[in-house]
């Protein structure tokens, strides 16, 4: 295996060419220190030559973009929304999301620092490896495969929920269509994913544009026949509900709990730069998408939220259930009030692409992430095998066998042990996020430690050195006090326990028992490769500045 300093070369130059003062110096100065890479599949590289000459760069710019939108709107905000309203109050769901958002923000920009500089295949699973602790890598590798793994069956089941809205024809017939589906779009080249997102998430977005515009119209008093409501539900019955508790502390519990619930409904935005090897010039495209999840959060999440809490009682309750229905989408629940019949079927077809598209990313997020575990030895050589066209079809292979976990929904016995193995991962949203914050900060610190600028960085802005650490500890605490409703007094439940607290064990565990035998240690910041990770983006023919038209379109793209 090749050295983690030694000189690599490059075609069409010699070590002169390419080897500037600062390597040499940094090469010098870490050459006594120990290797702290496993025994892996790599060439030593940042970007294997296994993602340059197997993976096909077929995502294209608008097709990031989009799929960061897709990933951050999704049946959370079309059903789930009114569950958060009547948990926390239109008020406490504004400032819950809004906390969130801003969490969600921090990351994007984490990521997209870490992605530009290491666009690499498994996104932070990968970065963790040479940033901190190869443990980490795997153990956050395997618990993001194993999440996607169970998130397909999942998104599969919610899917045909859907569907009987319409029909009433045997759950099983739908499973196997849906499969197929899912299956076709993961085996085909990237592009034809990239395609199908795109057009995912445009009708998310006229899906959003048309709820909130119908929204306003509503609680002006433009549909004949309907008062105007105004902030009427702000004030009756107020802006904050009582959860639990009573007084203040009740109130700021039904805000964390909204904040909590949040957290799963952006679900998905971390699996952005899952797939950095298959995209064009990723170090341009990606930190493009992540600067820009801000504004598409004010605009869909923030504007939802305040037209629901404008809408529909927080006491109503009709929003009591799980949000697995469009009858309990608020969306859907103030269209019937206002006598509109079509709304519900327009909400429920928008719903069923957003589940299959969720299907979609967990698959593509799942086999990638089991492909960059294969790359660096943490996962078997076999799941290296690629088509012709660029796809791991063996990963892929592997999560259609789980796929077929959907069939348990066919029966309702299984279908509660179904969602159990569901459970099991309910946290691993966090655990990521935790892990992108904590690769960011492990990145600024080896910069000052070996006293290179930050502006040598494909793309970076100062804020992020604080943004990251806001957002780690955030996680950590919303992880820890996820569940805290089964602590409280009669509220006792084990199936939420499980789905807020085993994921942490399962992590320590994977974390500590792979130290226990590979013997790995944390990386010294010393050792963290950067200069090598520099040169690679310095000498990368892609990576070339877009060149922005003057055009009028250039300032209307706001959303690609």
């Amino acid at each position: 295996m090749a050295g983690m300093y030694e000189d690599r070369d490059i075609p069409g130059k010699t070590p002169s060419q390419y080897v500037t003062p600062d390597v040499e110096d940094n090469v010098q100065r870490t050459q006594d220190l120990p290797s702290f890479r496993p025994r892996s599949n790599d060439d030593g590289n940042i970007v294997s030559q296994h993602e340059n000459q197997n993976l096909v760069r077929g995502l294209a710019q608008r097709h990031i973009q989009m799929i960061a939108i897709a990933g951050a709107i999704g049946t959370g905000l079309f059903l789930g929304l009114g569950g958060s309203i009547a948990t926390g109050g239109p008020l406490g769901a504004l400032l819950g999301y809004v906390f969130v958002g801003l969490v969600v923000c921090s990351i994007q920009y984490s990521l997209g620092e870490v992605s530009a500089l290491m666009p690499v295949t498994g996104s932070f699973v990968r970065h963790a490896e040479v940033l901190f602790d190869p443990a980490l890598a795997f153990a956050v590798g395997w618990n993001v495969v194993y999440g996607c793994f169970i998130s397909v069956p999942s998104e599969v089941s919610a899917s045909v929920v859907l569907i009987q809205y319409w029909t009433d024809i045997n759950a099983a017939v739908w499973v196997t269509i849906l499969i197929i589906l899912s299956v076709v779009v993961a085996i085909s080249f990237i592009r034809v994913y990239g395609e199908i997102e795109f057009v995912f998430a445009i009708l998310k977005i006229l899906l959003v544009i048309f709820v909130v515009i119908l929204g306003l119209v509503i609680d002006l008093g433009g549909v004949p026949g309907q008062p105007r409501l105004g902030f009427h539900y702000w004030k009756n019955p107020g802006p904050f509900v009582e959860f639990i508790s009573t007084g203040s502390w009740g109130r700021f519990l039904g805000f964390w709990a909204v904040m909590t619930n949040a957290v799963y409904s952006f679900a998905g935005v971390e699996s952005l730069a899952m797939a950095a090897a298959e995209m064009k010039n990723p170090r341009h495209n990606i930190p493009k998408a992540c600067k820009r999840v801000f504004v598409r959060i004010i605009i869909f999440y923030l504007a939802a939220v305040i037209i629901v809490g404008m809408l529909i009682s927080s006491a109503d309750e009709r929003l009591s259930g799980d949000g697995s229905t469009v009858a309990q989408s608020p969306f859907v629940i103030a269209a019937g009030d206002a006598g509109i019949k079509a709304i519900p079927s327009i909400v429920n077809a928008v719903c069923l692409t957003s589940a299959w598209s969720a299907s979609n990313q967990s698959m593509l997020t799942g086999t990638r992430a089991l492909y960059g575990l294969a790359i660096k030895g943490h996962a078997p050589k076999i799941f290296l095998r690629t088509t012709k066209w660029g796809v791991p079809y063996m990963c892929v292979l592997l999560q259609v066998a789980f796929s077929f976990l959907a069939y348990m929904c066919v029966s309702n016995d299984a279908l509660t042990v179904f969602y159990w193995f569901v459970d099991l991962t309910a946290a691993g949203t966090l655990v990521s996020w935790i892990t992108i914050a904590l690769n960011h900060i492990r990145l600024l610190k080896a910069l000052k430690k070996q006293g290179i600028s930050p502006d040598r960085l494909p793309w970076h802005n100062p804020i992020t050195k604080y943004s990251s650490w806001f957002a780690f500890i955030s996680c950590i605490i919303i992880l820890l006090t996820g569940g805290f409703q089964v602590f409280t007094k009669g509220n006792w439940d084990p199936a939420s326990f499980v789905s807020s607290y085993l994921d942490i064990p399962l992590v320590l565990g994977a974390y500590g028992g792979y130290k226990l035998i590979r013997r790995t240690k944390i990386i010294p910041l010393q050792a963290i490769p950067i200069d090598q990770a520099l040169e690679e983006a310095e000498n990368d023919p892609e990576n070339i500045p877009i060149v922005k038209s003057g055009g009028i379109w250039s300032k209307l793209n706001i959303l690609w």
